[in-house]
């Protein structure tokens, strides 16, 4: 007998194993890159308040304001195929419902005085109460037909708007009360002050609307990626064959209509604090229509479209009419020639017809497709 011991075989590695080994080397690059570009885009978020004009802050919260209710039509159009032209009404249940619940008592207007946590929380449910309350209507219609069902919504609020005077205050409208969390008020009022930047409601609200604008884009990701939007897509791709995987379609509806009507909700309460005062021309049908505007922009059924199309069309008017001076064609608001607001309609429906055309995907495909070139 040998003394010699004998070396077990080297394992023999299989094909499928040796051909997914330069997928994973390729693949880390591409998530190392990822990662870097979070991190280093959360980096200059927070630091953009101690550096930046308050203007391009106004312009940041307006845009988180819109990137929320953008992600609630998101889930109801982009993921539920269901056609909503009433998301304007959702928002201005949420703006005055904060505003009523948070304010109180001046003169013909009326409040109720809550804490301004409770008053918006309330707010938000106030909104997805109505929106279970048209879900019925919603669960039984699709495509144009919904969409001209819900925008009576807008008339309906509009009317509203202007006639409950001791809630909304009519057609001026009402002031809103700041908010404030733990004894923290987010105002001028605050006096805080950090590396030598006094910090007052536009700076701080920031960290809110943040907070808030990644908490609900986690939440939006979550769900449609999770059983709730595989349910969300079949039945948007075929009633019939969603019934026969075992979604309750109706039900399925309902919920996603609620769910985004919560979405406008919370959008209406960041809308009131950053405009701090809730007026009825702003809750109309363009409103309705600039949302779905993000999210064809942005890309149909995309988280990370809806707030880069909700950024665009809402940024896009306001910087044409600051810089209206030095651009062709363009005009400050209140003289003759091309206003700044329109000149942005114009300019966000062309590009919604060439990216229709070119680029279904939407603007968020555009901006993967670049990544993913830098990547390889």
């Amino acid at each position: 007998m040998s003394d010699k011991t004998v070396a077990p075989p080297l394992p023999v590695e299989s094909e499928p194993e040796a051909e997914a080994r330069p997928a994973v080397a390729r693949a880390l690059p591409h998530r190392l890159l990822g990662v870097a570009a979070l991190v280093a885009a959360v980096v200059v978020l927070v630091a953009l308040p101690l550096y930046v004009d308050a203007f391009w802050l106004r312009i940041g919260l307006f845009s988180m304001a819109a990137a929320v209710g953008a992600l609630g039509l998101t889930i109801l159009f982009g993921a539920a195929g269901q056609l909503s032209l009433g998301h304007a009404f959702f928002v201005a249940v949420g703006t005055y419902g904060y505003a009523f619940l948070a304010g109180g008592d001046a003169g013909h207007v009326q409040g109720l005085g809550l804490p301004p946590l409770v008053a918006a929380v309330l707010a938000t449910l106030l909104a997805g109460l109505c929106g279970l309350l048209f879900s019925p209507v919603a669960s039984r219609l699709r495509g144009i037909y919904l969409g001209i069902a819900s925008l009576g919504l807008v008339f309906l609020g509009h009317h509203l708007m202007l006639n409950l005077r001791p809630v909304t205050g009519g057609y001026d409208g009402r002031s809103v009360e700041p908010f404030a969390l733990g004894g923290f008020a987010f105002s001028d009022g605050a006096g805080l002050v950090v590396l030598g930047v006094p910090f007052g409601a536009v700076e701080s609200l920031w960290y809110l609307f943040l907070v808030i604008t990644v908490a609900a884009t986690l939440i939006a990701r979550n769900v449609l990626r999770g059983r709730p939007g595989r349910a969300f897509r079949l039945m948007r791709d075929s009633e019939v064959g969603a019934a026969a995987m075992g979604v309750r379609v109706q039900r399925t509806k309902a919920a996603a209509f609620v769910l985004s009507s919560m979405y406008a909700g919370v959008a209406g309460v960041l809308t009131a604090l950053a405009f701090q005062r809730a007026v009825p021309d702003y809750f109309n049908l363009q409103l309705s229509i600039d949302f779905l505007a993000m999210i064809i922009l942005g890309g149909l059924g995309s988280t990370s479209g809806a707030i880069i199309g909700a950024t665009f069309v809402i940024a896009l008017p306001i910087v044409l009419s600051r810089y209206a001076d030095v651009l062709p064609l363009v005009v400050a608001p209140g003289q003759d020639g091309l206003d700044a607001s329109i000149a942005a309609q114009f300019v966000y429906g062309a590009l919604l017809v060439v990216v229709m055309l070119t680029r279904p995907g939407g603007l968020s495909a555009i901006a993967h497709g670049i990544r993913d070139r830098r990547a390889h």
